[in-house]
């Protein structure tokens, strides 16, 4: 057991006899009266979305994962498909447990799988990736002058970024998986 300290988003624990997503949370100060964290949980055998509020005082029952490296092999309309390295025995997650986080992930990609009881969950992405540019409007002079410092481009998985004006097509970006923004360009 553990406080509500550990209720963050993509976090697993188990909630009312079974395993729970945690998709959104919101810590609450009010002037009057005690803390709470308000949540959205994903329960993750039914896809059922619940809210709930744990008082500061609660305490949680966080899910231990175990990690598995596997291979990002292709997406489908069951979800994402992943081969372990170890034994070259596929996995699908449903794409409603995995999110924004399946457009972080590029065909061959090496990533950890957690599960649990030999049921995948979810992937532990690295904090920053490197995406190819495909698609990238050309700046054109005189956009800076009327304010704008940023345009949409498409990167290789199809997800769609708010990058600098000088960024174009073919070019090589480096993107923050856990709020999905441009960091800089890539060294090529």
């Amino acid at each position: 057991m553990a406080d509500t300290t550990v209720l963050k988003k993509d976090t697993f624990i188990m909630f009312k006899g079974a395993v729970h997503q945690v998709v959104d949370f919101q810590h609450v100060n009010p002037g009057k009266g005690s803390a709470f964290v308000r949540t959205k949980l994903r329960n993750v055998q039914t896809g059922r979305t619940l809210d709930n509020t744990f008082k500061v005082s609660e305490s949680v029952d966080p899910v231990e994962l175990d990690r598995a490296n596997m291979q990002y092999l292709y997406s489908d309309d069951l979800g994402y498909n992943f081969m372990d390295n170890s034994s070259y025995e596929q996995v699908c997650i449903p794409k409603e447990l995995l999110g924004d986080r399946g457009l972080y992930l590029t065909e061959g990609q090496e990533v950890m799988v957690l599960m649990y009881n030999g049921q995948p969950l979810s992937v532990d992405l690295p904090k920053k990736l490197i995406f190819a540019v495909t698609e990238a409007m050309p700046a054109v002079k005189g956009d800076s002058a009327q304010g704008r410092v940023t345009k949409e481009v498409t990167i290789e998985t199809g997800m769609k970024v708010q990058v600098p004006l000088f960024i174009e097509e073919g070019n090589q970006v480096v993107i923050n998986t856990e709020s999905g923004e441009y960091v800089e360009r890539a060294q090529q």
